[in-house]
């Protein structure tokens, strides 16, 4: 990992140590003043986890995660789910624009996932409570991701512009329609039940407390757990 010097042109303290203390963060979703001593100064591992963070550093450890190879791709899955945004979170400003909303769960979070055959996630990106699936496949079906053969997804994603995009570029939507649809397309139920590994994967994300509850203002705080829980799932399951 490369060294990140601090403003003041220190290097920052032990890396392993910092990185214990955000996992600590991430796993019990306590506020960072109750970090305990052990990990450091509670401002200096934030202040480093913001350094990080704005840096991109969770986002490029996933993009190599995902061009290593060690997990085939040409089966994945897209899905979503909202999580409640905690009191402390709801002063942000400019909701909107930092993944705020409503739902039928109130003030809330939605987080789009896209997973691999292994269930392990590929990638993340929040909205608003009340957003679509539709946007949010847009923004978690990137062109620089492994291109999969076949995608899983539930009626939720059944949109004509959807299957068009998968069409396009040549992946098998196995999508069941909606009832409303006039010509129906069979979906192959033995390979739709594996749907349930992004299932899977959202329970394993929300062990996280700091994922299963949005207390993170800042859109980029929040998705920085997100993918430091993703990365430590990755890690786990290529070190078994």
């Amino acid at each position: 990992m490369r060294t990140v010097r601090a403003p003041n042109g220190r290097k920052p303290s032990n890396h392993r140590l910092v990185l214990d203390g955000i996992f600590w963060i991430a796993r019990t979703g306590s506020p960072w003043r109750d970090l305990p001593e052990e990990f450091g100064k509670w401002s200096s591992v934030y202040r480093q986890f913001r350094r990080w963070t704005l840096a991109g550093l969770w986002e490029q450890i996933m993009d190599a995660l995902n061009e290593s190879g060690v997990v085939p791709h040409a089966l994945q899955m897209i899905d979503s789910t909202v999580v409640r945004a905690h009191h402390q979170a709801a002063g942000a400003k400019g909701t909107p624009r930092q993944g705020f909303g409503r739902s039928r769960g109130g003030f809330s979070t939605k987080i789009h996932l896209l997973v691999n055959a292994a269930g392990l996630p590929m990638r993340t990106e929040i909205t608003a409570g009340q957003t679509s699936d539709y946007l949010g496949f847009d923004l978690v079906m990137v062109d620089n991701l492994p291109k999969p053969s076949v995608l899983l997804a539930d009626r939720g994603y059944d949109a004509d512009s959807i299957r068009e995009n998968m069409d396009k570029r040549d992946v098998l939507p196995a999508i069941p329609m909606r009832k409303s649809r006039k010509k129906r397309v069979g979906v192959d139920r033995s390979l739709y039940r594996l749907r349930n590994l992004v299932e899977r994967c959202f329970n394993k994300l929300k062990n996280a407390r700091r994922v299963a509850t949005r207390y993170d203002k800042i859109a980029e705080s929040f998705l920085g757990f997100i993918d430091i829980t993703s990365i430590r799932l990755w890690v786990r399951h290529v070190s078994t």
